[in-house]
């Protein structure tokens, strides 16, 4: 099914998913930790508030699943993150 998003773009989506995926690569960060996730984990944590991985060092695991977006997947590339910068989710 073709959609057109509000600012005009044209896209494909088989699904009533109304997110446009030329928005969404415009608006990708470029250097941070949110970078490097999926659109939808990126969302997920943009939408509480999460733009650190300081800040997600903040949260247990149990809250970030709870967060609409996330999927269990997504927990190891976070925890990988995290235990890179010499962090881990609170206990």
């Amino acid at each position: 099914m073709q959609k057109t998003c509000s600012k005009g773009h044209t896209f494909n989506k088989s699904s009533e998913c109304p997110t446009c995926p030329i928005c969404e690569a415009e608006r990708k960060p470029k250097d941070n930790f949110l970078s490097l996730l999926a659109a939808p984990t990126r969302r997920a944590l943009e939408n509480n508030g999460i733009k650190t991985i300081e800040k997600l060092s903040s949260f247990t695991e149990k809250e970030v699943l709870a967060f609409h977006g996330m999927g269990k997947s997504s927990i190891p590339k976070l925890q990988k993150l995290l235990s890179e910068n010499g962090l881990t989710f609170k206990q």
